[in-house]
């Protein structure tokens, strides 16, 4: 909700108002009732944990299951395969596959019916037309947004994917050049300040586009709704 990243640590953090790592430990070890031992000196120094994703590899998105869960989530194939791929990546082992989205540090937002989570680095995605230049650029969220956006027709010129709210730091060096920025963020507390912070950077420029899905979280959510009631319309059409 504070489009902050972290670990278990940092999340005792916030309730204990302390940055000091003793105190967060000593904070999870009273909530979960267990014994904490505070120690001046680390007994042991913990062995450097390997990569958490293992060969990672990029291929067309072809018809299967993934696409099978965008065409869930009102998202059709002609639109994910020109912007997604599929992404092999292994994990202790084991072959795992998922929808893959690049941003611009060479990382991939990876996304499945299961599995929800990003290969490093984490960063922006832009996406722009090619030889064409414009003074518009449209924010969203998360790569599923974008999506929704490019099925319903409501991006306009180039688009650039926070995929986090707390990129919005590194959203600033791509957004400079725009005349106007159109915001497509979810419609909870958390987009609000993303707006807000955005307004902060680029004041009248900014303009917030979520008043047509007004009612739902996200634009996805909202496409989602728009795909079942044109489904219904079909349905009794045919009934007729």
């Amino acid at each position: 909700g504070l489009g902050k990243g972290g670990d278990i640590f940092t999340l005792a953090g916030e309730f204990a108002r302390s940055g000091d790592f003793m105190a967060q430990a000593r904070f999870i070890a009273e909530t979960a009732r267990m014994p904490f031992v505070a120690s001046e000196k680390p007994l042991f120094l913990p062995e450097p944990s390997e990569p958490a994703f293992e060969g990672v590899e990029a291929v067309p998105l072809l018809r299967s299951p993934l696409t099978e869960y965008l065409a869930e989530r009102g998202i059709p194939y002609a639109v994910a395969s020109r912007h997604c791929c599929r992404l092999n990546y292994g994990v202790r082992g084991k072959r795992y596959f998922a929808i893959g989205f690049p941003n611009v540090a060479g990382g991939y937002e990876i996304r499945s019916r299961y599995f929800k989570g990003c290969v490093p680095p984490k960063d922006v995605s832009l996406v722009k037309p090619e030889d064409t230049a414009s003074d518009v650029c449209s924010v969203f969220e998360g790569f599923m947004d974008f999506l929704s956006a490019l099925t319903l027709g409501l991006e306009t010129g180039d688009c650039l994917v926070l995929n986090s709210v707390a990129n919005v730091g590194k959203a600033v060096k791509h957004l400079y050049g725009y005349g106007r920025i159109d915001c497509f963020l979810d419609r909870d507390e958390s987009g609000r300040r993303t707006l807000e912070a955005l307004k902060g950077h680029y004041g009248g420029r900014v303009c917030d586009r979520s008043a047509p899905y007004d009612g739902c979280k996200d634009l996805n959510e909202y496409l989602q709704l728009t795909a079942k009631k044109e489904m219904n319309n079909n349905l009794k059409i045919k009934g007729q």
